[in-house]
């Protein structure tokens, strides 16, 4: 028996792409986490100096994942360890850059959430976070975020766009100044006048009553703040 040369040649060559864009995904996410890392200690050293107590912190959730806070948020940021490609009818697909090599559309993700510190400060397990952002990235080490206000608007030059420790000190800091203008709302009254003697047994504080930055509420709204 022996197999189709064809055949032959689209495993590997399928295999050594996505060996490829998963390598420049990992590569890119660690960039993240020391630049990370950096900018959560130039906030410690800036409270230093000013006396402020406004909490800061870095933590590390294993190779994959690592989160900040700051203030009462939370970031999570998460890579992905498979790869994708865009679907046909996404707006990347469309552009001059795809066209000329289709392989460039196979990308690692890098997702971004935010969450409220409470939520796990109290174990609050109903409570919502959010994804802002995603990144892809591709064998090439360009990159394309999806997201909301700060990050979706600047970042989506897929052609030009390249990892690069300024481009992510950027895209951290944009996250950051996202989340905190990302304000938690009342939610309408509607929504929580009624309560079970379960829930309030459960403790209604806690876990029971779901608590989010826009519980309630369309997400796009904050879009028209």
């Amino acid at each position: 028996m022996q197999l189709k040369e064809s055949l032959i040649d689209l495993v590997f060559n399928k295999s050594l792409l996505k060996q490829q864009v998963y390598n420049s995904t990992k590569e890119a996410f660690e960039l993240f986490r020391s630049t990370t890392r950096e900018i959560i200690e130039q906030f410690k050293a800036e409270q230093s100096k000013q006396g402020k107590n406004v909490r800061f912190e870095f933590n590390d959730r294993g190779d994959f994942e690592f989160e900040v806070k700051f203030g009462g948020d939370v970031l999570i940021f998460m890579m992905h360890t498979n790869v994708f490609e865009f679907s046909r009818n996404h707006e990347v697909m469309k552009t001059p850059y795809i066209r000329e090599n289709p392989q460039r559309s196979f990308c690692g993700v890098i997702h971004i959430y935010n969450f409220l510190a409470d939520s796990f400060l109290y174990q609050r397990d109903n409570d919502l976070g959010y994804m802002i952002g995603r990144v892809f990235v591709n064998c090439e080490k360009h990159y394309f975020i999806e997201g909301k206000r700060e990050l979706g608007m600047l970042y989506n030059n897929f052609n030009n766009s390249l990892i690069s420790s300024e481009t992510v000190q950027n895209i951290v800091e944009s996250a950051i100044e996202y989340t905190t203008n990302f304000d938690l709302l009342t939610p309408p009254y509607d929504e929580i006048k009624l309560v079970s003697v379960g829930e309030m047994r459960n403790n209604f504080d806690k876990k029971s009553i779901a608590t989010g930055k826009r519980i309630g509420f369309s997400f796009q709204a904050d879009t028209v703040e």
